[in-house]
């Protein structure tokens, strides 16, 4: 049985891989230490370092070179893994218990494995061509791609020659090739990922030629790349962000609304519209200054980096008169110092811009005005840098937007303090990202910070970063792009990917698509109204419908603040996406280019509605579970695609069976978020025998709160069995928190007879909502049994 096993297997392997041959290179030694592999050749060597049981990471050095070990995305420490060594006639096998490299001697090939299965092998493997340096691969014919970063190209991916160059599209719709996130990382739906681990400009090439071939390219820098396998999707990003590292907790005000437009030109107007929202009784918990803060034009003033005074008067009262509101301003900043603006001189003097050959200030012109740029990478001008959000963070700044830093103009021959601007322009965000992050984990240790960057690069979640999707048109095909967009960010490690809700581009005055594009923002990462200034972007300046059906969206929004902070916690701890596809749950074919509906957290399934005037749209229901509509509670069975009844008060929205929802009552900002008293909702399936759910909490704002043990721990279970419903609840408090007795209104949902008995607890049954309403008392560290007879 064994032999034919392995003959099956040899014979998947020549067939998937039949094209994997590099005649040219010729192997000539290998030896390990201390956990790494050296393989030379006759053209230069391999390094080969086992990461985990399911990452394994390669390096080849062309002969000339010399190996350069610093990466920008990987913050991994490799483990002491346990693998081994074999040698046959024609072939070195390097082995754990999960990934498996194996290198043909001759020709010349190196494959993977995991679980004994083929993943991926190279092809030719190292070629340098006149323009690029190239790493070949070898692809199955059927697997699917996603990856590549933030684009408009459809899910699958596969077919596409992907520029690796961040640059902002203005305006786009329904497709986009280039946009302001490029990631040098491959997911395959055979459950492997593939990532480049290197910083210049380059192309990631997905079988465009239609030969089978995957085809990393780049300008310059390390031949690296670490192959990932998991077991499931969520184990596979939760491996890839294992490597690249977790998102840290946002501030939990950060999952509330937001007042921004482009832009707010004076004190009055900011404190103006902050006390609409209080006379509308619509939550909001930040406005968002654009750059009219340091300047009264929109050219000629980008690099003051102060307020200007005659616009913003007092602006450290005007900080914290929001602040008494429960209202947090976040300042918009950019890494260009114009020659016309306050700091200019300063910033030559300090020797803090990129430099020409000569090694004068490089200035150039571009739509702001004549500017040099801020070299982040030299010591000298990260520090100025961050003395200006340090200054301003002083004032009771409690965020920051950083704008244009792809960087928005970036010319080839500028020069860097670590390399040329093609050498550092993908990481120019990443790192802008990573010296707010850094400043404030040493100079403001207590406090969670605010970085929303419209560019970076793999692994910028490490440092905080919250990304947006660019200058979208206002438009349905602007609207159209975004799940796609969002999921495909949320898979490859930043879970926090959102839009500009309502469009960014353009006049375009129209209502229905605010009101979709609004109600789509309730189950997206940040709830971020936001546009030119010409169509107000604040609900609180629309016609009187659009303003109540954005009231009743953002009502919501606050709504399930429990239940979205809860799935913040898990994307910190596994680095699972808040925005999930739905192949997470059900891998069919159907599935794994389905951006129409997608799952928000574990329990919500959504199908935003993209176009104008339908009555009905379609929705796919993943199998395994039941799904309830969240406003009607009709039941639907999984495991099919239904026509759907739309409604202008909401977008279709469906809760698992057997899913614990949390919610709270309506609250004008979370300075009031407090749960001594919670609704939680349990959605009854009679055909699921148990089922369970969490509900973290914290104060919201220290770093770490979870390692520090300043948190409480909800959990939920049920468990149903010949005709009776038992349901547990227990809260957990970390060593150094506190935790108070909660009352939970618990209802429990599709409950269609009055039950006989519940043990202690008086109820209330409702025949024609079919739910079931019980008070509940919780006490920490003291488990809550509440068992229900039919």
């Amino acid at each position: 049985m064994k032999f034919l096993k392995l003959n099956i297997l040899l014979l998947l392997f020549v067939g998937f891989f039949v094209n994997a041959q590099n005649p040219n290179r010729k192997l000539v030694s290998f030896d390990e230490k201390d956990g790494l592999v050296t393989i030379e050749t006759n053209d230069g060597f391999y390094l080969i370092k086992p990461f985990s049981t399911k990452i394994i990471e390669t390096s080849f050095i062309p002969k000339g070179e010399v190996y350069n070990p610093i990466s920008h995305a990987v913050v991994l420490q490799p483990k002491k893994v346990k693998f081994k060594i074999s040698e046959s006639d024609n072939s070195i096998t390097i082995s754990t218990s999960g990934i498996l490299v194996k290198v043909i001697k001759s020709p010349f090939q190196v494959t993977y494995f995991y679980k004994n299965k083929p993943i991926i092998s190279e092809r030719k493997g190292y070629i340098k061509n006149e323009e690029n340096e190239v790493l070949d691969f070898n692809l199955s014919a059927t697997e699917i791609l996603y990856g590549g970063g933030a684009r408009a190209l459809g899910m699958n991916r596969r077919g596409n020659r992907l520029q690796l160059y961040n640059r902002a599209h203005y305006g786009y719709e329904t497709h986009s090739e280039l946009m302001n996130f490029t990631i040098p990382l491959v997911y395959s739906s055979n459950l492997y990922a593939v990532h480049f681990d290197n910083a210049p400009i380059g192309y990631l090439d997905l079988d465009s030629k239609k030969d089978n071939s995957l085809q990393y390219e780049t300008v310059s820098g390390r031949k690296t790349y670490q192959v990932v396998a998991g077991d499931s999707w969520k184990d596979l990003v939760q491996q890839y962000t294992t490597l690249t590292g977790k998102q840290p907790m946002i501030p939990r005000w950060a999952l509330g609304n937001f007042s921004s437009r482009f832009g707010y030109h004076s004190q009055k107007e900011v404190l103006n519209t902050i006390n609409k929202f209080k006379e509308e009784e619509i939550p909001v918990d930040a406005v968002i200054l654009d750059l009219y803060w340091f300047g009264k034009d929109i050219k000629g003033t980008m690099g003051n980096l102060e307020f200007y005074k005659d616009s913003f008067p007092n602006p450290q009262k005007m900080i914290a008169d929001l602040k008494t509101k429960g209202v947090k301003t976040i300042l918009i900043t950019e890494p260009f110092v114009l020659t016309t603006s306050n700091k200019w001189n300063e910033a030559v003097e300090k020797d803090i811009l990129g430099k020409t050959k000569e090694g004068k200030p490089y200035t150039y012109d571009f739509y702001f005005g004549n500017t040099g740029i801020i070299d982040i990478f030299k010591p000298e001008g990260e520090q100025w840098f961050w003395n200006v959000y340090k200054k301003h963070n002083n004032m009771g700044v409690a965020g920051w937007w950083g704008d244009l830093g792809e960087p928005e103009l970036h010319p080839s021959d500028l020069l860097h303090a670590t390399g040329t601007a093609d050498e550092v322009h993908n990481i120019y965000g990443h790192n802008w990202a990573k010296l707010i992050f850094e400043g404030y984990q040493k100079e403001f240790p207590n406090q969670r910070p605010f970085i929303l960057m419209r560019a970076g690069y793999s692994g910028s979640q490490h440092y905080g970063l919250i990304p947006w999707s660019g200058d979208v048109n206002r438009s349905w095909g602007g609207l159209q792009s975004q799940v796609e967009i969002a999921l495909q960010m949320g898979m490859q490690g930043l879970g926090y990917m959102h839009s500009d809700l309502g469009g960014f581009a353009g006049a375009n005055l129209d209502d229905e698509l605010y009101t979709r594009w609004l109600q789509y923002g309730v189950f997206q990462p940040i709830f971020r109204p936001h546009a030119q200034e010409e169509v107000p972007s604040e609900p609180v300046f629309r016609e009187q419908n659009t303003k109540e059906l954005a009231k009743k969206s953002i009502k919501l929004r606050y709504n399930l603040l429990p239940y979205n902070y809860t799935l913040s916690f898990e994307n910190n701890k596994n680095g699972t996406p808040l925005m999930r596809p739905l192949f997470f749950e059900d891998s069919t074919i159907t599935m794994l280019n389905n951006d129409k509906t997608y799952l928000w957290g574990n329990n919500f399934l959504v199908s935003p509605i993209v176009k104008s005037g339908i009555k009905q749209q379609e929705v796919t229901f993943p199998k395994n579970s039941n799904w309830y509509h969240f406003y009607t509670d009709e039941k639907v069975e999984g495991g099919q695609t239904l026509t759907v009844d739309l409604v202008e008060e909401s977008i279709p929205t469906y809760v698992r069976g057997g899913a614990f929802i949390p919610m709270i009552e309506s609250i004008q900002n979370t300075s009031k978020y407090n749960l001594s008293k919670f609704d939680l909702h349990f959605y009854f399936d009679e055909t699921l025998k148990e089922s369970e759910g969490k509900l973290y909490n914290d104060d919201g704002e220290t770093p770490n709160a979870f390692e520090k043990g300043q948190f409480e721990l909800f959990s939920f279970k049920s468990n149903y069995n010949r005709n009776r419903l038992s349901l547990e609840f227990e809260l957990e408090q970390g060593e150094n928190y506190n935790s108070s007795n909660k009352i939970i209104n618990l209802v429990i949902h599709n409950v269609s007879k009055k039950p006989k008995k519940v043990n202690g607890y008086d109820f209330e049954w409702n025949a024609i909502h079919k739910t079931l309403k019980i008070s509940v008392e919780i006490k920490p560290s003291i488990s809550k049994n509440i068992k229900i007879k039919f």
